[in-house]
């Protein structure tokens, strides 16, 4: 049976650490990291992270119960595979997390920040890919991909929507057909290196990444995760070796990151109520924050807001300005 999310939870450690079932080799790497490898080979490693929010619980539930149908055989696994819950004390504690956001940590950015559980948790996960991908124990040549799963603490006229890390690489297609496949709403694209997990991923390793927003957190036991089917079948397909679902919406719409709002002094104001949803158009001159003095305006015919969050501490990002896309454009281009 798997233990694994229900371990975590109560902060428990496994008495067995390791084993073999249907066709597959698992390791338990610590509180909320585990390990399983087909032991009839692979081509592609994939790591699936959730929690790195604590109170992002649907994607968390979502995943146990894949990780639940790989263990017990329901679910054939095709790649090499490490899952990861971000968070676990912000997990148990229902909260995004204890002191600081783990997702302006990575990268090595941890450093910055005053130590606290988020620091050494950051420091924690990127040694676990980054021993999860070294030569020693990664077949050479295996493609990496990586999803890290959240969803959003607003509302969202988009409710589903990737955001694809800066890279000076194309997009692999294999990644981008799978996140069609998702049912996904939208794709943003980065313009500038950050500091999130599959930022760290993507430029670290190589690997294809992307952050997915799956709609609203809720606490545990309250999410309908029939809304989150389609995801769910292109993740099991992926780590099954099955064909891709096709898609049932109309086309996903294309973003590019603009400028990121960045709340640099103690007089910041958001130019947008805090109850503004993510994707929220605004026309070309609407003031967007003022601070020192100065103030930021919509600098294209049409900007869409993401992320919008006038209480983020000093120094932190108060959201991004996005233009809309009719084709694939690299980020460096």
């Amino acid at each position: 049976m798997n233990f694994f999310l229900e371990d975590t939870l109560r902060s428990t450690i496994p008495q067995l650490q390791r084993g073999e079932r249907q066709n597959l080799h698992w390791r338990w790497l610590g509180e909320g990291i585990m390990e399983l490898t087909p032991t009839t080979g692979y081509r592609e490693s994939v790591v699936i992270s959730a929690g790195i929010h604590g109170n992002e619980t649907a994607p968390i539930e979502l995943l146990d119960l894949i990780l639940s149908d790989l263990l017990s055989g329901k679910l054939a696994l095709r790649v090499r595979l490490l899952v990861i819950l971000g968070n676990p004390p912000a997990m148990r504690a229902g909260k995004r997390y204890l002191s600081t956001d783990m997702n302006r940590m990575f990268s090595g950015r941890h450093k910055d920040f005053a130590r606290s559980y988020e620091t050494e948790r950051t420091r924690k996960l990127e040694a676990a890919m980054t021993a999860f991908w070294s030569t020693n124990s990664s077949v050479k040549g295996a493609s990496r991909f990586h999803y890290d799963l959240h969803t959003a603490i607003k509302g969202s006229h988009l409710p589903r929507f990737g955001l694809l890390p800066f890279q000076n690489r194309p997009y692999h297609p294999e990644l981008l057909k799978r996140l069609e496949a998702a049912d996904l709403d939208a794709l943003v694209m980065h313009q500038e290196t950050g500091n999130t997990f599959s930022h760290f991923s993507s430029e670290q390793f190589l690997a294809e990444s992307c952050t997915l927003e799956l709609g609203k957190a809720n606490p545990f036991g309250e999410n309908k995760l029939s809304d989150f089917r389609a995801i769910d079948r292109v993740l099991r397909a992926h780590l099954g070796g099955l064909p891709f679902p096709h898609r049932s919406l109309s086309p996903v719409r294309l973003f590019r990151v603009e400028r990121t709002l960045v709340k640099h002094a103690d007089d910041f104001e958001l130019g947008v109520p805090s109850e503004t949803l993510n994707f929220t158009q605004f026309e070309k001159g609407a003031v967007l924050c003022r601070q020192n003095g100065s103030e930021q305006r919509v600098e294209n015919d049409q900007e869409w807001i993401l992320f919008p969050n006038p209480g983020v501490q000093t120094g932190m990002r108060a959201g991004l300005m996005l233009t809309e896309l009719n084709r694939w454009v690299h980020p460096s281009a």
